[in-house]
């Protein structure tokens, strides 16, 4: 697929995309700007290889999708309350950041619809990033099952790793990010479980293993005999995609309808990335 100013290049499945022939160092003209809204539409997760940026010209993109996100629990760069670095050093023991399937922020009322990442160190080993297809999987599924769980509304909360007894309140050896833990991080607000994309008009899964911690009206274990199998379903390989990068590539993903499990593999190296997020609505079924 090409058009005038763009080169994109879809995964077989249609999950994924490279988009090259575009700098997004300068303001996009509209019509570039519609043709790489539009591929990241059809294709979920999209990526610019060779984009070396500043963080005023990674903010500048940004705001060309829409208004900045809100991003909590997590310290930002200095002077750059809209960035996030997303950091481990060669010599550090926490986990990996990220290092779990989930949908960026889903315990907010209105998730982020967008996340950019941008790489700046890469290490010459590991640190892929892993995507799934909520689109798909919820395609996949049969028309009973899609019927028993159409109308169903799914519990999400940040409490498990960013509360006051969370995960990150309780680890250590974390050196390259600041986690900031809080008790406001154990609200919790309801979605649908199957979502209606407001761009494509698709439905996805929406739910994940960070933060959706049960199913309204169902018993705790019924919620999480349902969520189990919708988690192992939804991270079926046929719905997976690899990304490996490279340094100055730019990937943004749509938290609406995908999964993202940042992956390890790199103990000895340092990897460091900027990340912004692009608000979103309060998703609807």
């Amino acid at each position: 697929m090409t058009t005038l100013a763009l080169k994109v290049t879809p995964n077989a499945d249609g999950f994924g995309a490279e988009i090259r022939s575009v700098d997004l160092s300068r303001p996009l003209p509209p019509g570039v700007l519609h043709d790489v809204k539009a591929a990241f539409a059809a294709h979920g997760v999209v990526w610019f290889p060779d984009q070396p940026l500043t963080h005023d010209q990674l903010e500048a993109f940004t705001l060309q999708l829409g208004a900045f996100g809100w991003d909590p629990y997590v310290k930002p760069m200095e002077d750059r309350p809209h960035i996030l670095e997303v950091r481990r050093d060669a010599d550090e023991t926490a986990s990996v950041f990220g290092g779990t399937w989930h949908s960026d922020w889903s315990f907010q009322e209105t998730p982020p619809a967008i996340t950019i990442l941008h790489a700046k160190i890469v290490p010459p080993v590991g640190g892929d990033t892993l995507y799934a297809d909520g689109v798909r999987a919820w395609e996949a599924l049969s028309p009973t099952f899609q019927a028993m769980i159409a109308p169903l509304r799914s519990v999400h909360s940040a409490a498990g790793p960013y509360g006051s007894k969370g995960f990150y309140a309780q680890e250590k050896g974390r050196t390259g990010m600041t986690i900031l833990p809080s008790v406001e991080a154990e609200k919790a607000y309801t979605h649908p479980l199957v979502r209606t994309h407001p761009v494509t008009g698709r439905k996805a899964l929406f739910v994940n293993p960070v933060y959706t911690v049960g199913i309204e009206g169902m018993t705790e274990a019924e919620g999480k005999a349902l969520l189990a199998f919708l988690f192992k379903h939804m991270t079926d390989e046929r719905f997976v995609y690899r990304h490996r990068w490279a340094a100055n590539m730019l990937t943004m993903w749509d938290n609406r309808c995908c999964l993202h499990n940042a992956t390890g593999g790199y103990d000895g190296h340092t990897r460091v990335m900027h990340r912004t997020t692009v608000a979103g609505d309060a998703p609807r079924p």
